[in-house]
């Protein structure tokens, strides 16, 4: 099976600050104008979105993680929060996909 690569769009200040607050994962929580800044977790694609879950995980509170990862499920049902996508299951021991 080939690997999906997920490119990471680099985002400026600006448009940060554009971005409207269903974009991010902790809206208001960040720093600068708009709590658009380092800590509001952007999630407008993909890639941002499981950048999202990996620094939450690392730097966010017990509270945060669960609201970063419920606004992530929301947006990207098809992302895998807790180590598995819905399209696969654990037989016996070993992960399986499906389709």
């Amino acid at each position: 099976m080939a690997e999906r690569k997920h490119h990471f769009r680099k985002l400026n200040a600006a448009q940060r600050q554009h971005m409207p607050k269903s974009e991010f994962a902790l809206p208001g929580k960040g720093e600068g104008p708009k709590g658009a800044g380092s800590g509001s977790y952007p999630i407008p694609d993909e890639a941002h979105a499981r950048a999202a879950l990996s620094r939450g995980a690392a730097n966010a509170s017990p509270a945060e993680q669960a609201e970063i990862k419920r606004k992530v499920h929301e947006k990207f049902p098809a992302i895998a929060i807790g180590g598995r996508s819905r399209s696969e299951k654990r037989y016996r021991g070993v992960t399986v996909r499906k389709g």
